[in-house]
């Protein structure tokens, strides 16, 4: 009779699942298109920043469902392909029109290095000219626009005084006072007119 808990003789004993092994990280992004050099390479080890703004681009568009339809050719602008590599390999690789009317645009290739994907077109992040640009892309400079996508005025220095809730709260009392007393000033002007043709008509009378 066997004991509980143990098992027969002989029974193999279940191996414990290995974990899954993480997904490689991408170490570069490389850009290609109509440009002098017509490639050139960012490495996360060397621009860590610069890197990570330019992954941050095209990263999402590969679990994303297409957002709009095929702009027609006339409105795209000038093709950048950006190619997510991991060790010098292709992993990903998307094409971006950051000048297309209304608009960024980009588009996931069906055919890609890991695999077929979907095909599809995407509204691009406002932020992608100036990432490009940055990156060495012959493109004209957008300082107002942030990492975020919206505008900000990147590069301008606000005043202090801006910033300040105290002082931007005595302005307003300021712009109050003035208000009162022009609204004042109009009232007397009213009465007095008022109080002259009462006088005026009582003479009269």
């Amino acid at each position: 009779m066997l004991s509980a808990g143990l098992a027969p003789p002989g029974a193999a004993q279940a191996a414990p699942a290995a974990a899954p092994k993480p997904a490689p990280k991408p170490t570069a992004v490389q850009i290609a298109g109509k440009f002098p050099g017509e490639t050139l390479t960012v490495q996360a080890a060397e621009r860590p920043d610069l890197f990570k703004r330019l992954l941050s681009e095209v990263s999402w568009l590969a679990t994303t469902a297409p957002t709009t339809s095929k702009p027609k050719a006339d409105k795209l602008g000038p093709k950048f392909t950006v190619i997510v590599l991991v060790k010098d390999k292709a992993s990903q690789t998307y094409e971006l029109y950051p000048n297309a009317a209304g608009g960024p645009r980009a588009f996931r290739p069906a055919k890609q290095p890991a695999g077929k994907k979907t095909p599809g077109w995407f509204y691009g992040r406002l932020t992608m000219s100036e990432s490009l640009r940055l990156s060495g892309v012959p493109l004209k400079e957008k300082p107002d626009v942030v990492s975020g996508g919206i505008g900000g005025g990147v590069g301008e220095e606000v005043p202090d005084d801006e910033l300040d809730p105290l002082a931007v709260g005595t302005d307003v009392l300021a712009d109050v006072r003035r208000l009162f007393l022009l609204n004042g000033a109009v009232l007397l002007v009213i009465l007095l007119g008022l109080g002259g043709i009462a006088y005026l008509i009582r003479r009269r009378v």
